[in-house]
């Protein structure tokens, strides 16, 4: 049976940009009431005004933050039914190039403001016996990609937390569903290359799928689709056969086919720029 998402509650962390806006329009269009955090509470609040949604303050690096804006959430527009753990932050470099403070950074919006909102999340929702945490990892939660070390690493993390909190949840009447995206079209991956064979999303594909999974829940939700029995089937291949077939999907060549100049801006934003030498 497919859920009615008229007046369901959702709340959607990096709401303002990208994937997280396109989510929250298409839940908007279903009839939801949505609410989205950001860091930029005016570039959120003037998101919010034009597609129909409630802005909030939002740091999910921050406990006591994600806790306020739950609070506040829950007070204007009622209990969350549904939660989407979607802000993230990626920056393209060789590991012994990262800066220590883009590491940590991308250690704690990937994988610790996932885990800050899924254990603010969890008890209100096992209490009431319903609700849908939705975190949104990547495809290199599952398969490293060299150039993005740090963070392949925070959504590997991302993949085991849910896996253990899925776990957790059995029983409870509250569901968990993890989506793996190829890359999309978003300032998180601007001038970045892609690999032989993978498509380029929009931020729509992603965000219809989001839609799909809150409306009929799963747990792995690969976009596009046909990347999870090629994903699952590299594990079944010896190492050096793994290796091969990541040269041959050009996985491997990140570094040398991003435009790092055409991330300048988005990194600048984030603090972290690199030095030119460090590409």
């Amino acid at each position: 049976m497919s859920r009615n998402l008229t007046n369901q509650v959702v709340a959607i962390t990096g709401g303002s940009r990208g994937i997280g806006r396109a989510s929250a329009e298409m839940f908007i269009a279903k009839g939801a009431k949505v609410a989205i955090g950001a860091r930029n509470i005016e570039s959120a609040t003037k998101v919010a005004d034009e597609i129909g949604a409630h802005a909030y303050p939002l740091d999910v690096t921050d406990p006591a933050s994600v806790k306020q804006f739950w609070k506040l959430v829950e007070a204007e527009l009622g209990p969350v039914d549904i939660l989407v753990n979607n802000a993230g932050e990626m920056i393209v470099s060789r590991l012994e190039h990262e800066t220590d403070d883009a590491t940590v950074h991308q250690v704690e919006v990937n994988l610790l403001g996932t885990i800050h909102g899924m254990k603010t999340a969890m008890g209100p929702m096992r209490e009431r016996g319903h609700g849908h945490i939705i975190n949104m990892v990547s495809a290199v939660g599952m398969v490293g990609l060299p150039g993005c070390a740090t963070y392949s690493a925070a959504k590997h993390g991302v993949v085991g937390l849910s896996e253990a909190a899925r776990a957790e949840l059995r029983g409870s009447g509250v569901d968990l569903s993890i989506i793996l995206p190829v890359p999309a079209r978003t300032e998180l991956t601007s001038g970045v290359g892609k690999g032989r064979f993978v498509p380029l999303l929009t931020p729509r594909d992603i965000a219809a799928a989001v839609l799909r999974t809150a409306r009929r829940p799963r747990y792995n939700v690969y976009v596009p689709g046909w990347t999870n029995p090629v994903t699952r089937s590299l594990y079944l291949l010896p190492q050096a056969w793994r290796d091969a077939m990541g040269r041959f999907l050009k996985a491997d060549q990140l570094l040398r086919t991003t435009d790092f100049q055409a991330r300048t801006a988005y990194e600048a934003r984030l603090g972290h720029t690199l030095p030119r030498e460090a590409s």
